[in-house]
C-alpha cells in the first residue's frame, strides 16, 4: 500500500455511489483517484469532498500504470466542511477551480504545495484576501512575477512598469497594488472589497498573458455576489 497526501481540486460523481477525485499531491503533483463507494449509504467519507482538503490517500502499490488510481482508503487531514458561512467556503470553491485549470500538468513541486497550505492556514484565520494573496504567490512560483521598475504602469503581457498604460485594467491605482505585493509580505496585506476586485480582475488578465489557455474560473462571478 502506498500513502499520498493531496489537495481535492474536484471530483465527478461517477454512477451512484462512486466517484473521481482530482487532486494536488505532495508525492506526484496533479493525480486523479477513483473513490469506490463513497457516496454508499454505508460510507462516511463524503463529507471529505470539499475543495481544498487535504486528504490522506491509500492506494495499492500496484504496477500496472492507470492514468485514475483506485483508493482503498481515505483519511482526512485538514480541511473544511459543508457547516461553514458561504463568506469563508466560496473563496475555496474559487481558488480549488483555478489549480484544477492550471495544474493539469504539474508535477511534483512542493514549494506549490507549501504555499496551498499556507492558504488554508490564512483562511481558517478569515483572512478576506488571501485568495488574492494566494494567486500572487502563484506567479512568483510559477517565474513569471512582474519586475519591480519604476514606472507607474504594469504591461502585463511583458511583466513591466513602464510610464504609459498598456491596459485599461492596469491604471496607476492597480499597478501601485501589484507594487504593494511586490515589496511586502503579501498575507498581511489587506484591501477593501472594490481594490480587491480590481486586483483580481487584473490578476485573471496577467494570467491570460502567461498562462496558455487560461479560463478565468466561472466561479469567481459567485465570490463576487457573495461579498457585495
Amino acid at each position: 500500500m502506498v500513502n499520498i497526501s493531496g489537495f481535492l481540486l474536484s471530483y465527478l460523481k461517477y454512477g451512484d455511489n462512486h466517484a473521481v477525485l482530482h487532486c494536488f499531491t505532495s508525492e506526484n503533483g496533479y493525480q486523479s483517484f477513483f473513490a469506490k463507494g463513497i457516496y454508499s449509504a454505508k460510507s462516511k467519507k463524503k463529507p471529505y469532498l470539499f475543495p481544498l482538503n487535504l486528504l490522506n490517500i491509500t492506494i495499492s502499490n500496484s504496477k500496472v500504470k492507470r492514468n485514475v488510481k483506485s483508493i482503498s482508503n481515505i483519511e482526512l487531514i485538514s480541511g473544511f466542511s459543508e457547516m461553514m458561512g458561504v463568506k469563508s467556503s466560496s473563496p475555496l470553491f474559487f481558488v480549488a477551480e483555478f489549480l484544477n485549470n492550471v495544474l493539469r500538468e504539474e508535477q511534483k513541486n512542493p514549494e506549490l504545495f507549501d504555499a496551498i497550505l499556507k492558504l488554508q492556514n490564512e483562511i481558517f484565520q478569515n483572512n478576506i484576501t488571501s485568495y488574492a494573496s494566494f494567486l500572487f504567490h502563484f506567479l512568483i512560483i510559477s517565474g513569471v512575477s512582474p519586475l519591480l521598475k519604476k514606472g507607474a504602469y504594469l504591461n502585463p503581457e511583458t511583466g513591466i512598469f513602464g510610464d504609459e498604460i498598456s491596459h485599461h485594467l492596469f491604471d496607476e491605482q492597480t499597478s501601485a497594488i501589484w507594487k504593494k505585493f511586490l515589496t511586502e509580505d503579501i498575507y498581511q496585506i489587506q484591501l477593501k472589497r472594490t481594490d480587491r476586485n480590481l486586483f483580481v480582475d487584473s490578476l485573471m488578465v496577467y494570467f491570460s498573458y502567461h498562462f496558455s489557455e487560461f479560463r478565468v474560473p466561472k466561479s469567481l462571478e459567485i465570490l463576487r455576489q457573495v461579498y457585495e
